[in-house]
């Protein structure tokens, strides 16, 4: 008798234990998912999202295997007004592009271009299509391309020349537009050509530095007002060839950063980005930062704005 009394005591105490365990579990779960979910709101907050526009390489690939467009024997082309005919077909974007304005050639150095552009408009785009001479200098090429592979709507394709720089130390550009069967000549954009600008010289010594700084400005989050907002500032730094760049970011606080080097092997560009972050109750108004370069040359580039608005 006394061991069935102990057993039996054993056994009730071993289902408290249980009972108190599964209590304990649904309180560990709970926990863990307020701890869970805490994180991810926090990491959420802290990663800004990268616009469409922003690029995330430093130079142009090309998507698939890039195929050359081949130049016509067509003369210089005219180009008669617009008409019906598949006009709805002449809607383009242009999305990226290699070789920046002001990129440094040496005289007759053979490059290519390519433009990525985006067929906006609903019709199929296909070989029958045309890359035309628009403006400015043909750099060696023909006037009539034809387009090089097909493009369904919506699809971004690349689009190459093989080009000549010209013999000459100057400037040059060449514009250049897309034509439809029907013969309507049509643009990017609000129709406008696409264009290569190059520098030709011809000097064994030739000092390579940045030719454009662009900003891009995205808060986090896009609308409301929560305990913290932030603004990823991104700058589009493009050089005209080999070359290192050496800059950091100022502040409309007067803060600063410390120097970062940038190498470039070729002409091209890269993006670089910096974070301003203000909490609620911030004073309102208008912010900024700027990027400042000490090499190759001390110079500013203007300033990225923002305004703090909540209350």
């Amino acid at each position: 008798m006394p061991f069935q009394k102990y057993k039996l005591f054993a056994i009730l105490f071993s289902l408290a234990l249980v009972a108190s365990a599964c209590g304990n579990a649904n309180t560990n779960d709970d926990v863990a998912t307020a701890v869970a979910q805490t994180v991810q709101a926090r990491d959420a907050q802290q990663q800004p999202t990268l616009p469409a526009s922003i690029p995330t390489a430093t130079a142009l690939v090309p998507s698939g295997t890039l195929v050359a467009a081949t130049p016509s024997l067509a003369p210089k082309p005219t180009f008669p007004p617009t008409s019906g005919k598949d006009l709805n077909c002449a809607q383009a974007s242009l999305v990226e592009e290699t070789i920046p304005d002001g990129t440094i050639m040496k005289p007759g150095q053979q490059f290519t271009k390519v433009w990525r552009i985006q067929n906006t408009s609903n019709c199929v785009w296909d070989t029958s299509y045309k890359i035309v001479f628009w403006d400015g200098d043909v750099m060696g090429g023909g006037y009539v391309y034809n387009f090089p592979q097909q493009a369904l709507p919506g699809d971004i394709v690349d689009v190459p020349l093989v080009l000549t720089a010209p013999t000459t130390d100057g400037d040059y550009t060449s514009s250049w537009k897309l034509q439809t069967p029907g013969g309507n000549t049509f643009g990017v954009g609000y129709d406008s050509p696409f264009w290569v600008n190059i520098t030709v010289n011809s000097s064994t010594k030739v000092e390579y530095g940045i030719t454009t700084v662009t900003y891009e400005v995205v808060r986090n989050p896009a609308t409301g007002c929560p305990a913290n907002v932030r603004w990823t500032i991104y700058a589009t730094i493009s050089v005209n060839g080999p070359t290192r760049v050496i800059y950091n970011w100022r502040y409309s606080d007067g803060g600063e950063e410390n120097k970062v080097t940038l190498k470039f092997t070729e002409a091209g560009s890269k993006t670089v980005s910096t974070v301003y972050a203000l909490h609620y109750g911030s004073n309102t108004g208008e912010r900024w930062a700027q990027l400042f370069t000490v090499f190759p040359t001390e110079q500013d580039y203007g300033k990225a704005t923002f305004l703090y608005d909540c209350q």
